[in-house]
């Protein structure tokens, strides 16, 4: 039994971490830690950015999660929630900071896909304004369809 909670942890963890960015990119980001943001919305290369310690936050719950559920007495339940918030950050990652904001130079991404494309949509649109205000779409791997392609 304690198998199954913890695949339902671990998948409630990797699911709700869309919502726990969504609320953090929006209210604290956009919010009172712009001065962290900003450099995020204007870019000065591909180098580290005062945004990039949101990551390290996050990553910080996920490795104490995991450390407590595992040496600590937290229990397994502990553990698959920081793995389930690992998984949001690998997808993360490799959606944001690879795939859109090419970070990583030689990987050059086209999405075939219609979600790849919504979401990819949904964060230019996101993008269009450098500033504080006036951005739309906070959230990171799901945009609502209302981002799909134009149909004719």
């Amino acid at each position: 039994m304690i198998i199954l909670w913890s695949v339902l942890v671990f998948i409630v963890a990797a699911v709700g971490m869309e919502f726990v960015a969504w609320a953090t990119h929006k209210y604290v980001m956009h919010g009172f830690l712009w001065v962290l943001h900003e450099d995020h919305h204007r870019p000065s290369g591909r180098g580290l950015q005062k945004n990039d310690l949101f990551a390290v936050f996050f990553a910080a719950i996920a490795i104490g999660l995991i450390y407590q559920g595992t040496l600590g007495n937290w229990g397994i339940l502990a553990t698959a929630a920081g793995f389930g918030v690992t998984l949001y950050g690998i997808g993360y990652t490799l959606f944001h900071d690879i795939m859109f904001h090419r970070r990583i130079r030689a990987i050059h991404y086209r999405p075939q896909r219609p979600y790849m494309r919504r979401i990819i949509r949904a964060h230019r649109v996101h993008h269009r304004h450098g500033n504080k205000e006036g951005s739309t779409s906070f959230g990171f791997l799901y945009a609502p369809p209302k981002y799909d392609e134009p149909t004719s």
